[in-house]
């Protein structure tokens, strides 16, 4: 079993406070935290809300306090939960350390009650990833980004590497967000009318995201959709890019463009592969983000002449490197032109063939994209 890229810094932690782990359902969030309790010779204890006789404990409150390690799955659908944790971590928190874990943002869950400010760290579990594959200094394997782009970062379709079991998963993925965790966390009385959202989303991804399309396809309200969409980014379903405002040129400064944690269900390959690059990149924002505490930002670029740049990474607000996506190394004209006014340091441009060139500083720096991933030193 590959070791998860949080696993260290987890370990870290745990000494001082409680870890909520975060993440999409089925990324290996519950794995991971069983990894620690198999690392310990120490009393430990695992408590799942989804299991009923889990559930009567941590409703009665009646879990173990003897115990070197704690991890509660899913426990935020429980109302109290926040209260809950905040109890034990001040009680027993010296001698007991405690894990969170949830398919849905903590961050967002945690709000009301008593404060938990100062008593854990939030961290967020992506997808496998190429440099996470690789694990280590050595040279990306292009087939490993291939696999990557043909059945996603998710563990069980990943590693499985059949069709056949991608597609089941994918559909009872689906099922258990719906009528599971929708259902659990949101008062969302037609359900049946977010699965059609659902649905809709994959033919929008990589373009500008238009609310007003979605409201007529599924005539309900504008507020009603947009609600609906908060909703599926708490519960890790998609997830939305921002336009990079740059002064110097006529840049868009609304229209966000959307994408799917799970690029494996898109049918358009080239729109697979930009979710991809997406993915890997908002993975190292969140990564430096939980890990560092810096404020990075993943945001594209796009004037009103609809010349476009993919992705701009951003740390406090500076932009570090700008990416391009193609599936062939044929130059795009628009990186030309916003290098000329836009200070970006570095644009690369990535692609699934095999060329190599340029520098990134006074030209595109032309290259496939698992070297991207090691020069810019991605997780």
């Amino acid at each position: 079993m590959k070791q998860r890229y949080l696993a260290k810094i987890i370990g870290d932690v745990l000494s001082r406070k409680m870890v909520f782990l975060g993440g999409p359902r089925q990324v290996g969030k519950t794995t991971l935290a069983l990894s620690f309790l198999q690392s310990t010779d120490s009393p430990s204890s695992y408590f799942n809300w989804d299991l009923k006789e889990h559930r009567e404990r941590i409703r009665s409150e009646t879990l173990p306090t003897d115990t070197a390690l704690l991890v509660l799955d899913e426990i935020h659908k429980f109302p109290r939960w926040r209260r809950l944790v905040k109890g034990l971590f001040d009680v027993y928190g010296r001698k007991t350390r405690i894990i969170v874990t949830g398919s849905a943002r903590l961050d967002y869950y945690r709000k009301g009650g008593d404060s938990l400010i100062g008593r854990y760290r939030y961290f967020r579990l992506h997808p496998f990833t190429a440099p996470e594959l690789t694990q280590g200094p050595a040279t990306i394997n292009p087939q490993d980004v291939k696999t990557l782009l043909k059945f996603g970062g998710f563990p069980e379709p990943l590693f499985a590497g059949r069709e056949t079991e991608l597609k089941i998963w994918q559909r009872e993925r689906l099922t258990r967000i719906i009528d599971g965790d929708l259902r659990d966390l949101e008062r969302v009385r037609e359900a049946s009318l977010v699965e059609l959202l659902v649905d809709a989303l994959p033919s929008r991804v990589g373009s500008p995201l238009s609310i007003k399309s979605l409201r007529e396809d599924l005539e309900v309200s504008h507020e009603t959709v947009a609600h609906w969409l908060q909703i599926l980014e708490r519960l890790y379903v998609c997830f939305r890019v921002s336009p990079y405002g740059s002064p110097k040129i006529r840049a868009v400064k609304k229209e966000q463009k959307l994408y799917l944690w799970d690029w494996s269900v898109l049918q358009d390959e080239g729109a697979r592969f930009e979710n991809m690059v997406a993915s890997h990149l908002l993975k190292y924002c969140h990564y430096r983000e939980d890990c560092f505490g810096d404020t990075m930002e993943l945001r594209y670029l796009r004037d009103v002449e609809k010349r476009e740049l993919d992705f701009v990474v951003l740390a406090d607000k500076k932009p570090l490197f700008a990416v391009e996506c193609s599936l062939t190394a044929k130059q795009d004209s628009s990186i030309a032109y916003f290098k000329d006014r836009v200070p970006i340091p570095k644009v690369y441009q990535v692609h699934m063939g095999g060329e190599d060139y340029g520098d990134g500083i006074k030209r595109a720096r032309v290259l496939p994209f698992g070297k991207f991933c090691t020069e810019a030193a991605l997780i």
